[in-house]
């Protein structure tokens, strides 16, 4: 009912004097009007033109007018409803018609001011209950709209809450990492001296033994000692203190050298198959690292295959890509839904229970594999198994070979070498062994030491540690250059930090601790044939 506009009056009464007059009293109060005889008429009516207000006789032809009042406010309980009659008079009647949902009783004949004031009244009623419906229905959209408020709220703060317990939990891994590197960046240096001495003796021993049983005892404790060293390299590398240290790598041979690994890593129940092509390139990789990645892919493999199964190891040349060398480890286990696939490298993501993984194995493959230029990928369906494909760079040069390192062995031309570390073994045997190979060398446990020494022999090249006790490798290397600015420098040290390393160090060549004789012999050679005309006394 909107303002201004002549409201409609439903008039319903089977008798036509009756009617007329009602419908003539109407219109004189200013309302429009239309009529019905019928009950199925007046339904009918209301249902085309929705009038607020129905006039509605008791006695009708077909309907009573009772049963009408009830069915309209069934219907249409917004429709207010004025019973009249000139028949139905008592007090008995006028409840009946309230009772059958009347909203006012009128008896006939009626004034016309009267009928015109209690349509009236009728109207103001329906207004009011307009109002109140139009607030209610503010009230609940703004009870929805608040409500709607307070769950994305609530929403917002959950999910500031999978996140920062997802910031926690990184910041607890970055925490226990730092402390991994800090634990393992102090063992390294002595672990990796006492490797030093114990790899270089076992390397001397199996090369020069005339006895083969000696020869295959000191073989067997050789590879043991290799183990050690790239169990270091590993700690350190996970701790992230470690700088990769790539070079080409006969694919196929570290494959096949991981095979009795595997074997007892992965248990019985895991059967191993190589399909190495023989025409694979080499791969620029760090060998103990590319290690690692294979070694954490099996074991993945293996907890995918919780009854047992088989792991294939394949190399090829890429496919797709000339560049690219093709490794893939493949299970027959469990396989993994689309969604898993998308997620299997995010850092801390794991689908196994709480307390059998940490989410990194996959992370940290994808991260050394980046590091080293190659790329990963994984290609897996639910119960179809997995294969994980390491996309490695490929190589132009081959591998050095044992023979060619040890030819390099004997170059020695009578080359003055001051040897400066503060560990009486690693020492020992540097000086032995580069002694033995024709240099003239000379030894010092200290910075002091070598830089008096160092104004008696005029040393070719120095040797020296780069974490000593007092003055370190990099002050008494710029100490030593204020003296002989052209003075070649080969570092060699177990200290855990590279970073730390090359901010010290600078360019000059440097040779990671434990490292074998012939690796030493080639590592001197090329700093003394590459050594500068003029270095600058801050280059250390």
């Amino acid at each position: 009912m909107s303002a201004g506009e002549k409201i409609v009056v439903l008039n319903v009464d089977d008798l036509e004097a009756q009617r007329y007059v009602k419908t003539r009293d109407l219109k004189a109060a200013g309302f429009d009007v239309i009529e019905a005889q019928t009950g199925a008429e007046a339904l009918r009516l209301l249902e085309q033109h929705k009038p607020p207000v129905v006039l509605l006789d008791v006695q009708l032809p077909d309907i009573s007018g009772f049963e009408v009042c009830a069915f309209i406010k069934t219907k249409w309980p917004e429709v207010m409803v004025l019973q009249t009659s000139a028949t139905f008079t008592t007090s008995e009647d006028r409840i009946s018609g309230l009772n059958a949902g009347a909203d006012s009783y009128l008896v006939q004949p009626a004034e016309p001011l009267e009928l015109a004031a209690a349509i009236n009244a009728l109207l103001r009623i329906r207004r009011s209950e307009d109002a109140l419906r139009s607030l209610n229905a503010t009230l609940d959209k703004q009870v929805q709209a608040r409500t709607a408020e307070l769950a994305e709220a609530n929403r917002q703060l959950m999910q500031e809450m999978a996140q920062r317990q997802k910031a926690e939990a990184v910041l607890l891994q970055a925490q226990k990492m730092e402390a991994v590197g800090q634990l393992t960046g102090g063992l390294a240096h002595d672990f990796n001296n006492l490797l030093t001495a114990v790899v270089g003796n076992l390397d001397l021993i199996r090369t020069r033994a005339t006895d083969p049983r000696i020869a295959r005892l000191a073989e067997n404790a050789f590879k043991a000692a290799e183990r050690g060293s790239k169990l270091t390299a590993q700690l350190l590398a996970f701790s992230r203190t470690q700088k990769l240290a790539t070079s080409s790598i006969d694919i196929n041979r570290t494959v096949e050298g991981m095979y009795e690994f595997l074997n007892q890593s992965l248990g019985a129940n895991v059967a191993i198959q190589m399909n190495l092509d023989p025409g694979t390139p080499v791969v620029i990789a760090d060998g103990n690292q590319l290690e690692v990645s294979i070694l954490n892919l099996g074991i993945n493999a293996r907890d995918a295959m919780p009854d047992g199964g088989t792991l294939t190891i394949a190399t090829a040349s890429d496919p797709d890509d000339p560049r690219k060398v093709l490794v893939s480890v493949s299970d027959t286990g469990t396989g993994m839904p689309p969604e898993v696939v998308a997620r299997a490298f995010d850092p801390f993501f794991t689908t196994k229970p709480a307390g059998k993984g940490t989410g990194l194995g996959l992370s940290q493959v994808y991260g050394l594999v980046r590091q080293m230029g190659g790329d990963v990928d994984i290609i897996s369906k639910p119960a179809e198994g997995t294969t994980v494909r390491l996309h490695l760079r490929r190589g132009h040069v081959a591998p050095e070979s044992d023979a060619e390192a040890a030819h390099a062995s004997e170059t020695g031309q009578s080359e003055r070498i001051l040897v400066v570390d503060d560990d009486h073994d690693v020492r020992a045997i540097m000086t032995s062994f580069l002694s033995e190979i024709g240099y003239v060398v000379h030894e010092a446990e200290h910075g002091e030491a070598a830089l008096a020494m160092q104004k008696a022999v005029n040393p070719q090249l120095m040797i020296i540690d780069f974490a000593m006790p007092g003055t370190n490798g990099a002050e008494v290397v710029k100490a030593a250059r204020a003296a002989q600015p052209a003075l070649p420098i080969l570092f060699v040290s177990g200290y855990a930090d590279s970073a730390a390393l090359e901010a010290a160090m600078g360019s000059a060549p440097f040779l990671r601790k434990p490292f074998r004789p012939a690796e030493l012999a080639l590592a001197v050679r090329n700093a003394l044939e590459h050594r500068p005309s003029q270095v600058s006394t801050d280059s250390a």
